[in-house]
């Protein structure tokens, strides 16, 4: 078995429920176990205009270690399957979501398609991925990037707040 961490993030219809709602999903996903989950943080939104923040609910975000055998974009129909079943709509970049599954990395591949990324071109840059990924897998390297324990700065964590269990 290959082993893949997915991000989860919502700020929509019950955020905490979604990305509770997602975990339990992953765990039906063929050929497919769910090894880890991160705590939940609450994540002030980004990408918008100042003028736009107070009416962005925030996110919570997660991040879960799977086991799986299925290719890595097997497991990409998987997710965004998912994320097509909790309602997920896609009206601009950045909108408020349902449910956002990302597949982050899988098995030290990288991997170029329209379809996918390996590992998230993004991830390393992201406060709301890096706490929770580092929680879960404090020794991961991202190709290109280094070890999670070396991303961590602590600007990158401005709005990221861990929730209590």
């Amino acid at each position: 078995m290959k082993q893949a961490y997915v991000a989860l993030g919502s700020n929509l219809e019950d955020p905490v429920g979604q990305v509770q709602s997602a975990f339990i999903a992953l765990e039906h996903i063929p050929n497919t176990h769910v090894i880890k989950k991160s705590s939940l943080y609450q994540t002030a939104p980004i990408g918008y205009d100042e003028n736009q923040l107070d009416q962005v609910p925030d996110f919570i975000n997660a991040v879960v270690a799977l086991e799986t055998d299925l290719t890595p974009l097997e497991l990409l129909e998987a997710i965004l399957a998912i994320e097509n079943n909790a309602g997920r709509e896609r009206p601009y970049p950045n909108a408020p979501r349902v449910l956002d599954c990302d597949l982050l990395w899988y098995e030290n591949i990288t991997l170029n398609t329209d379809k996918l990324t390996l590992p998230h071109p993004r991830m390393h840059t992201r406060g709301f991925v890096l706490l929770p990924l580092f929680e879960i897998a404090p020794h991961l390297s991202i190709q290109n990037h280094g070890k999670i324990a070396q991303l961590m700065n602590e600007s990158l964590f401005t709005g990221v707040r861990k929730l209590d269990a």
